[in-house]
C-alpha cells in the first residue's frame, strides 16, 4: 500500500513529452593527465619546428639581422646545392639500418632465449656503451680503424690475417671509394660507425617483441611438421615485425641526421646533410639555408617513416 502511494506522488510525463537530457559531468581527468605530456610535445617539438619553418623563410644577414619575407626559393636553392649529401645521407642511413637489423636480430633473438642472470647481463652489455659519450666513442674507431698501427690491423696480424686489412684497402680504393687504400676515412668507416653507434636502438625493441613471443606457438608450428626455417619465416618473423619497425625507425631517423661519423671517420667525399646543416649553422652563419635544409630533412625522413609503416602494416604503430 504504501509503495502504490508513493508511485502515485511521482510526477507522471505524458507520451508525447520528451525526456530531459541528463546532464554529463565534465571529465577532465584524461586532459589532466595528457596534459604534461601535450605540453612536452608542444614546447620541445611543436615550438622548434615553428621556429625552423619561420628561420628558413626570413631573409638577410647576422650583422643586419633578418626579416621574415616567406622566401621559399630558399628551399630550391639548398635543394640544388646539397642534394648529393642529402641522397649520401639517406643511403648511408639506410644501409646502416640494414646492417643493424643483420646484425640486431639474432643477437636479439639471444637474449629473448636466455633466462636468469645470463639475459640481465647480456642487456647490460648492450646498453653498456651509452654510459660512454657518442663522441669518444666515434673517436674511438678512428684508433681501430686506423691503418698505421690500429687495433684492427694489429688484431688481424696477430691472427696471421694481416693480408685482409690490405685487401679490404685495395677493394676500397679500386672502387674509389678510398683514394689511398685507407679504411678510415671511406664510406665503409662511416657506414660502420653509424651501425656501431646505433645498434643497440635496434636489438632493444626486437629483444621485447621476442620476449614477447608464446613458445607454445613454436611448439605448437614444430607439432604440424613445419621445419625451423617455415616456423621462423611463418610465425617468429610476423609476430616480431613490430620490433623490426620500431628498431629501423629508431636507427634509420637519427642515422640520416647524424654529423659526428662522416666527419670523424670520413673524409670531404663522404659529407653528410647533417654537417652541411652544422657548417652553415655555426660557421657561415646562413641561418635560413640551414633551417631549409633541416625542414627538407624533416619532410623527407616523416614522408619515408609514413610510406614505411603503412608498408609495414603493423597495428601497433600505425
Amino acid at each position: 500500500m504504501a509503495e502504490a502511494v508513493a508511485e502515485s506522488a511521482l510526477p507522471t510525463r505524458s507520451p508525447g513529452t520528451p525526456a530531459r537530457p541528463r546532464r554529463r559531468r565534465a571529465n577532465w581527468v584524461p586532459y589532466a593527465l595528457l596534459a604534461p605530456g601535450l605540453l612536452w610535445l608542444i614546447v620541445f617539438f611543436v615550438a622548434p619546428m615553428v621556429t625552423t619553418l619561420s628561420t628558413s623563410l626570413q631573409q638577410g644577414n647576422v650583422d643586419d639581422g633578418y626579416v621574415l619575407t616567406g622566401n621559399v626559393a630558399v628551399y630550391w636553392e639548398a635543394l640544388q646545392a646539397y642534394w648529393p649529401q642529402l641522397l649520401r645521407s639517406l643511403v648511408y642511413a639506410g644501409i646502416a639500418t640494414l646492417l643493424s637489423l643483420a646484425l640486431g636480430y639474432p643477437l636479439a633473438y639471444f637474449i629473448a632465449s636466455r633466462k636468469g642472470r645470463a639475459k640481465n647481463f647480456l642487456l647490460v652489455l648492450v646498453i653498456a656503451p651509452f654510459f660512454t659519450s657518442f663522441l669518444i666513442r666515434t673517436m674511438a674507431w678512428q684508433s681501430i680503424l686506423s691503418g698505421e698501427g690500429g687495433l684492427l690491423e694489429k688484431l688481424l696480424g696477430w691472427l696471421h690475417l694481416g693480408f685482409l686489412f690490405d685487401w679490404f684497402g685495395n677493394v676500397l680504393e679500386f672502387l674509389h671509394l678510398s683514394p689511398n687504400g685507407q679504411i678510415l676515412g671511406s664510406p665503409w668507416a662511416v657506414v660502420w660507425g653509424l651501425t656501431y653507434n646505433f645498434l643497440p636502438f635496434m636489438i632493444l625493441p626486437l629483444y621485447t617483441s621476442l620476449d614477447r613471443l608464446d613458445g607454445r606457438l613454436l611448439e605448437a608450428a614444430g607439432d604440424l611438421y613445419a621445419t625451423p626455417r617455415e616456423t621462423f619465416r611463418y610465425v617468429t618473423w610476423p609476430l616480431s615485425l613490430p620490433g623490426v619497425v620500431s628498431g629501423t625507425l629508431l636507427t634509420f631517423i637519427p642515422a640520416a641526421g647524424d654529423y659526428i661519423n662522416s666527419r670523424l671517420l670520413g673524409n670531404t667525399n663522404t659529407v653528410m646533410i647533417g654537417q652541411v646543416i652544422d657548417s652553415q649553422f655555426l660557421r657561415v652563419l646562413d641561418y635560413p639555408l640551414a633551417a631549409a635544409l633541416s625542414f627538407i630533412l624533416l619532410i623527407l625522413i616523416l614522408g619515408m617513416v609514413t610510406a614505411y609503416v603503412r608498408k609495414a602494416g603493423t597495428e601497433e604503430l600505425v
